[in-house]
C-alpha cells in the first residue's frame, strides 16, 4: 500500500504533511485493480510544491530500473542498484555559461542526482530482471496535471510515485487530479502496447517512415542557397528512398525573426526553396525554435513585454545559452500567441513548408507560472502549437516527451549527435547529461526504441557517411547508421552525398530503406558492451558493440 506525502506553501512557509486528511487538504488515493488514482482537494487557499505517494519495495542485483529522462536530449536508461545517476558536474560552474548550459536544459535545479541506486523518471517507467523479457510498467496517463515523476532508492527498497506540482496554486474547495497512473506486468512490447494504446489512448502516427537530409550537421549556421540546392542535388543518387528535405538553423536573419530570411544568403527566399524541394518530390521540412528569440532578434528590442519573466528578479528568463542568449515567448500573452500563429501561417501556407521540426521547446516551462506546473504549461504548449500547425507535420525536439505523445507526428528521442564519435570537450567534462554526444545518442536510440510507432515516430538523430569534417571511422559511422535504421523511423544524414562513392550509395540507401525491423532485446553486458538483438525482414540478428569505442559486429548485420 502507499502512503501519502505533500508539501504547501502558505504564507511563505513550506509544510510537510504526512496524512491524508487534515485542516488544509484531503487526499483521496484509490488504487482499484492496476489503476492508482488520488484527487486532492484544497480546505484552504494554498500554493503547492509537492505530492507524493511511496510504498516499499525489494531489490536484488539483478533489478533494473529503466529512467525515462526529462526531455529528448536527456540521457535515458536502465540502471541497477550499484549504478549512480549523475547530473551536472564540477565542470558546470567553470563559468556563468557552462553553468547555464548544464542547467537551463533539464530538471537539475529541481530534482536528485548523484546518490548510487537513486533514479527518476518522467512519465513512465519500469522494473526489469536483467536476461528477462518481461516487466513491470508504471505509466501516467496525462502530464496535464503536472509532471509525473517515478523514483526508486533500490538500496533503501522504496519506490515512490510524486507529482511535480510546484507553482500550482488552488483556492479552498478546489479539487485537483494528482495521479492517474497504471501498473503493467507483461512482455515488453505487450506492457507498451496496453500502456500507450489502451490506456493513454495514442493512435499509431499517421507517418511511418522519413529518410531524408538535413542540414545541421555539416554547416550548423552558415548554410546559404547555394549549399542547399548543391546538396539538394546531391541526394539525387539516392532519389527513390528519399522522401523528406529539410532545411535546419541558419536561414533566418535573426532567431526569433523567422519571417525575414538572410537575404545575402537566401536571396530568392524560403518558398524558393520549399519549391525546389518540392520539384524533386521530397517532403519541404524547415527548423524553428518557435519560443526563442535570441538578443539581437528585432522582435526581442521591440517587444520585450512579450518574454516569459523571471519570478525573482523580473528580467526576462533565460530560455537557452545559445545564440548569445535567448529569451522566450510567453505562450499566455496574447500579442506573442498571435506573434507564433502568424510565422506558422507564413511557412506552412504561403512557403509551402510540409513538415516544421520544432525545437528548444522545454523553454517555455523552466520556470512555473501564473498558478500553473511546469507539466500543465508545456501541455498548453505543445496544444497551441498543434493548432497553429494544423495537419502539417510536425517532428518535435528539446521537448519533455510526455507531453507531447499522440500529438506530435514525430520527435527527438535523444540529444545531439557529435560529429567526433569519441567526442569534443564538452564531452570529455560532461556538464551535463544532454549535450551532444554519440554515446548518449545511441544509448537513447536504443532503450527509447519502444517509443516508436505508439507514442510518434522515432528520431534518433542524424548519422554520417562522408570522410570529411568528420571524426568516425568506417565501422563507427556503420554502426550508427544501423542503429538509428532499427530503433527510428525519422533517418536523417547532413552530407553532401553527391561527393559519395557508390558503395558509400549502398550503404545510405541501405539504411534509409523502409525495413521490417523489430528490437527483440536490448542489455548492457558491462559498463560499456552492448547486446541488440533484433530482426529484420523476419530474418534474426545480434549485434554486439562497444558502446565507448564503436567497436563492432557490425559488419555481420548488414
Amino acid at each position: 500500500m502507499f502512503k501519502v506525502f505533500a508539501e504547501i506553501k502558505r504564507k511563505g512557509n513550506t509544510t510537510a504533511h504526512h496524512d491524508c486528511d487534515n485542516a488544509s487538504f484531503s487526499f483521496n488515493l484509490v488504487e482499484e485493480g492496476n489503476v492508482i488514482k488520488g484527487v486532492f482537494k484544497a480546505k484552504k487557499d494554498m500554493a503547492l510544491s509537492r505530492i507524493w505517494i511511496k510504498e516499499k519495495m525489494d531489490f536484488s542485483d539483478s533489478d533494473l530500473f529503466f529512467a525515462n529522462g526529462y526531455q529528448s536530449w536527456t540521457s535515458s536508461c536502465e540502471f541497477g542498484k550499484n549504478d549512480c545517476l549523475t547530473g551536472e558536474t564540477p565542470a558546470a560552474k567553470i563559468s556563468k555559461l557552462t553553468y547555464a548550459m548544464a542547467t537551463v536544459f533539464s530538471d537539475y535545479r529541481f530534482a536528485e542526482y548523484g546518490k548510487q541506486g537513486r533514479f527518476h523518471s518522467y512519465t513512465y517507467c519500469y522494473f526489469r530482471k536483467k536476461g528477462e523479457r518481461n516487466i513491470t510498467l508504471y505509466g501516467s496517463k496525462s502530464e496535464r496535471q503536472g509532471y509525473t515523476v517515478f523514483s526508486v532508492d533500490m538500496n533503501k527498497g522504496e519506490f515512490k510515485i510524486a507529482k511535480d506540482v510546484e507553482g500550482l496554486v488552488l483556492k479552498a474547495g478546489q479539487e485537483y487530479e494528482m495521479f492517474n497512473v497504471i501498473r503493467i506486468d507483461d512482455e515488453f512490447d505487450a506492457a507498451f502496447d496496453k500502456y500507450f494504446f489502451d490506456f493513454v489512448g495514442t493512435k499509431e502516427p499517421k507517418i511511418k517512415h522519413l529518410s531524408g537530409y538535413t542540414s545541421w550537421y555539416n554547416y550548423f549556421q552558415k548554410i546559404n542557397e547555394e549549399i542547399i540546392l548543391r546538396d539538394l542535388d546531391g541526394m539525387d543518387r539516392a532519389k527513390d528512398s528519399v522522401n523528406i528535405f529539410q532545411v535546419d538553423d541558419g536561414y533566418e536573419s535573426a532567431v526569433g525573426d523567422w519571417l525575414v530570411p538572410d537575404a545575402k544568403k537566401f536571396p530568392h527566399g524560403m518558398k524558393y526553396i520549399a519549391d525546389k524541394i518540392h520539384d524533386k518530390g521530397y517532403l519541404a521540412g524547415i527548423w524553428i525554435a518557435p519560443f526563442s528569440a535570441q538578443t539581437s532578434s528585432k522582435v526581442f528590442k521591440e517587444h520585450k513585454d512579450w518574454f516569459i519573466k523571471d519570478s525573482e528578479t523580473g528580467k526576462p528568463l533565460l530560455g537557452c545559452p545559445g545564440w548569445g542568449l535567448a529569451y522566450t515567448l510567453d505562450i499566455y500573452n496574447p500579442e506573442a500567441r498571435e506573434y507564433i500563429a502568424k510565422f506558422f501561417d507564413v511557412f506552412l501556407n504561403e512557403w509551402g513548408y510540409d513538415m516544421v521540426k520544432l525545437d528548444f521547446l522545454y523553454s517555455q516551462c523552466v520556470q512555473p507560472r501564473n498558478g500553473k506546473t511546469r507539466g500543465e504549461i508545456m501541455c498548453d504548449a505543445v496544444d497551441f502549437l498543434r493548432e497553429c500547425c494544423g495537419d502539417k507535420l510536425i517532428l518535435g525536439c528539446g521537448v519533455p516527451l510526455g507531453t507531447c505523445m499522440g500529438i506530435f507526428d514525430a520527435c527527438r528521442i535523444s540529444c545531439d549527435a557529435n560529429k567526433a564519435y569519441n567526442g569534443d570537450l564538452l564531452n570529455r567534462i560532461k556538464i551535463n547529461n544532454e549535450i551532444p554526444s554519440c554515446r548518449f545518442a545511441i544509448n537513447n536510440a536504443i532503450f527509447r526504441n519502444h517509443l516508436d510507432g505508439r507514442a510518434f515516430c522515432n528520431d534518433p538523430d542524424v548519422f554520417f557517411l562522408r570522410d570529411f569534417n568528420i571524426k568516425f571511422t568506417l565501422e563507427q559511422k556503420l554502426l550508427l547508421g544501423k542503429i538509428n535504421a532499427i530503433c527510428g523511423n525519422v533517418l536523417f544524414v547532413s552530407d553532401d552525398a553527391g561527393r559519395y562513392d557508390n558503395q558509400t550509395v549502398k550503404y545510405l540507401v541501405d539504411f534509409f530503406d523502409d525495413r521490417d525491423y523489430k528490437v527483440l532485446f536490448a542489455e548492457y553486458e558491462s559498463a560499456d558492451d552492448v547486446r541488440l538483438d533484433f530482426s529484420e525482414n523476419g530474418v534474426k540478428k545480434t549485434l554486439r558493440f562497444n558502446i565507448e569505442t564503436g567497436v563492432s559486429n557490425i559488419m555481420e548485420c548488414l
